[in-house]
């Protein structure tokens, strides 16, 4: 089964430009209680990315890696603190994604603020002032 071209184009551009779950999670060591709080604009596409690291045991995330290569790939769990509810229907275009990146950025703040994941805590670095 082969898509033609311009159909094929035309699934692309419908995918980037629809809205998927977004908001801000947390990769969670379970072996020590450590946490990296992070936001998403894709939340599906940031598990997956968790995932796919775990499966093939490669770590892009500098702050996790020395707990990464002590504990394992498996010792890291993805779970979603909040979600950010994406427009109902339509295209999600370039202003329309600002805005929802800022609400993401806010809420991720909020999250760290709340959670403090610094030091022995977790893997996030505090924000210089």
């Amino acid at each position: 089964m082969t898509i033609d071209k311009q159909k094929k184009k035309q699934l692309s551009t419908s995918y980037a430009t629809s809205a998927r779950p977004m908001g801000v999670y947390q990769i969670r060591n379970v072996k020590n209680g450590k946490i990296l709080v992070e936001g998403s604009m894709d939340l599906p596409g940031a598990h997956n990315r968790l995932e796919f690291q775990k499966q093939t045991n490669t770590n892009t995330v500098i702050a996790l890696r020395e707990d990464w290569n002590k504990y394992g790939p498996d010792a890291f769990v993805f779970e979603v603190l909040d979600r950010i509810k994406p427009p109902e229907e339509g295209t999600f275009d370039q202003a329309e994604r600002l805005k929802y990146k800022e609400e993401v950025d806010a809420l991720t703040e909020l999250w760290v603020e709340k959670l403090q994941p610094f030091g022995d805590a977790g893997y996030n670095h505090p924000k210089r002032l």
